[in-house]
This record gives structure tokens, C-alpha cells and sequence, in this order.
């Protein structure tokens, strides 16, 4: 739950109710592909259980989850078809097919080939803290985020978000960490980073697995080079990679907090659910406020 961290500010006022909002989820509920269609999606139950509530509160955090299914039908196998296809028309007619008629095959033979084709099913968790106005999707992707945020505005009467920005960039915030070879205010630097050139070269050095206070990194940034990515470890709770982007990636709760789940939950059961989010959004709703303050604070909203 919550491996990636793409956060949005909340500038519109929420006057749904949850109930209200469970009844609008209804009707765009997650529905498998049919055997022609190439891609579902909508919104499917957090705790998994079948038919059952869209939308679940736990300590006042609103919780949804978003379904994708796809079809996969790999190029080479609809070339494969549209070639007979074609070699039968030659055969039949003694001509070759022109460029158009070359496509309605190629289409013909995607759709023929559609079901029998496998799929596969991806979901996104989505968070609103509706008291902290934020919005918080599990994804690393702007175009399945977009996809996300369509949805919700559509179920959500006059949802405005934005992406939240910062005075400082992560990208200069992390050169300022690395040549100090210290990182901000209840952060560690760990062992992993990109830095990249910003000129035409784009010459990039990969660190992993790999200690970044050294002499080879700071004259990696005085030569120009800026940090794309870098991981790091929040009040030794939450480890993390922060992108230039303002993303968050590999987020991972760390023992001391594990050890607490442990204590709340002993299997897979609603309560373990309910464990789940709060931790969670317990950590991530302390943590993203520290970030955002090691990082010059937030922009104001537009």
C-alpha cells in the first residue's frame, strides 16, 4: 500500500458527504474487460471484499482504489495474423493490398485476436485527507495519475487539485544534501542516487548499494551534474527515494514501525486493514509535512 507517492493540494472545497461520494463510485464501479475490449477501469473495493464499500474511512482518511485491466497482445502475434491475412489476398486476387487496406487487416486482426488474448490487472491506491486538503496517489506514472484525477473530479462536484510545488527544487535541495554530505532535518542520505548533466551530453552516473559522502560525489555536482534521484531514510521510520519530480518512490516502512503492525493486527482481517491505513497514512501524514519543509516549504496555491 502506498509504494509510490504523487501529492496533489486540494484548492476546492469538499462539500460531498462520504456517503454521497460512495453512491457516485457505484456507478463507475470496476468492470472486467469484455472479450472485444481492450481496457476496463474504475473503481474497485479497498479491502477486497467482494461487493462491498467503494469508499472506507479509518481515522478520518478517506480510502479508494482504482482498478486497470488490460489486454495483452503482443505486436508480433497481430503481425503474424494481419501477414496471412495479406498472403490470402494475393493469393485470391493477385494483387497486393494497398496502405489503407494494409491497416483495416492490421485492425481486423487485433480485434479478432482480442479474445483470446491474456490480461493483466493493475490498481492505484488513492488518499484523501480531506482535514490536510491532500490528495495522495500510489503511483510513479502522470498519465495513470491523470486517469485517477479525471475520475475523481468526475465523481467529486467541483474537485480542483494541483500538484504541490516547493520553494526550493528537490533537485537543487539534493545537491545542497549530497555537497554537504548531510541530509536535512530528520533525514539520512542512504545509498542510492542519479545525477545527471543538465547539458546537451546527458552523461549520468547511477550510484547504488554505494556510500554518497564522499569526494567523487561532491565533484560530480561542482561539475554541473544534478541529482535526479536519492534515497533517503525519514526519523528512521520510512525509507524513500525522492525524485526531481517531487515523487516519491520505494516507499517502504521501516522495523520499528512493522513491529508496531505487528501489534495491531495478527492476520488478514478487517482490523488489519484498518492497522494498514493507519500506519501508513499515520507516517506518510508526518513525513510529507517534514519534506515539504526541508524543501523551502510549499509554493503557494496559484
Amino acid at each position: 500500500m502506498f509504494k509510490n507517492v504523487l501529492m496533489y493540494r486540494i484548492v476546492s472545497p469538499l462539500s460531498v458527504t462520504p456517503a454521497q461520494l460512495e453512491s457516485v463510485l457505484q456507478e463507475a464501479r470496476f468492470q472486467a474487460c469484455a472479450a472485444s475490449q481492450e481496457q476496463s477501469q474504475g473503481w474497485v473495493e479497498p479491502r477486497g471484499v467482494e461487493h462491498g464499500a467503494l469508499l472506507e474511512l479509518v481515522g478520518g482518511q478517506w480510502i479508494l482504489k482504482w482498478q486497470v485491466e488490460s489486454k495483452v497482445l503482443p505486436t508480433a502475434v497481430v503481425k503474424r495474423r494481419a501477414q496471412e491475412q495479406i498472403r490470402h489476398v494475393e493469393a485470391s486476387t493477385g494483387r497486393k493490398p494497398g496502405r489503407k487496406e494494409v491497416r483495416d487487416i492490421h485492425e481486423d486482426a487485433r480485434l479478432a485476436l482480442l479474445p483470446l488474448a491474456f490480461s493483466k490487472q493493475s490498481a492505484l491506491w488513492v488518499w484523501l485527507d480531506v482535514a490536510e486538503r491532500l490528495l495522495v496517489l500510489d503511483t510513479g506514472s502522470q498519465s495513470r495519475a491523470d486517469a485517477v484525477l479525471t475520475a475523481l473530479v468526475k465523481a467529486i462536484d467541483g474537485l480542483a487539485v494541483q500538484l504541490i510545488q516547493t520553494q526550493v527544487s528537490p533537485a537543487v535541495a539534493m545537491a545542497q544534501w549530497l555537497s554537504n554530505r548531510e541530509g536535512p532535518t530528520g533525514f539520512t542520505v542512504d545509498r542510492e542516487c542519479e545525477l545527471k548533466a543538465p547539458d546537451e551530453s546527458k552523461a549520468l552516473v547511477r550510484y547504488a548499494r554505494h556510500a554518497l559522502d564522499t569526494e567523487e560525489v561532491v565533484q560530480h555536482i561542482a561539475t554541473g551534474k544534478m541529482p535526479t534521484r536519492l534515497a533517503l531514510t525519514w526519523n528512521d521510520h520510512v525509507s524513500l527515494v525522492l525524485t526531481e519530480a517531487l515523487q516519491l518512490k520505494k516507499v517502504a516502512l521501516l522495523e520499528v514501525v512493522l513491529e508496531t503492525a505487528s501489534t495491531m493486527a495478527s492476520d488478514r482481517t478487517e482490523d488489519h486493514f484498518d492497522a494498514d491505513v493507519a500506519l501508513i497514512t499515520g507516517e506518510l501524514g508526518q513525513l510529507i509535512p517534514a519534506l515539504l519543509e526541508a524543501l523551502g516549504g510549499e509554493m503557494p496555491v496559484a
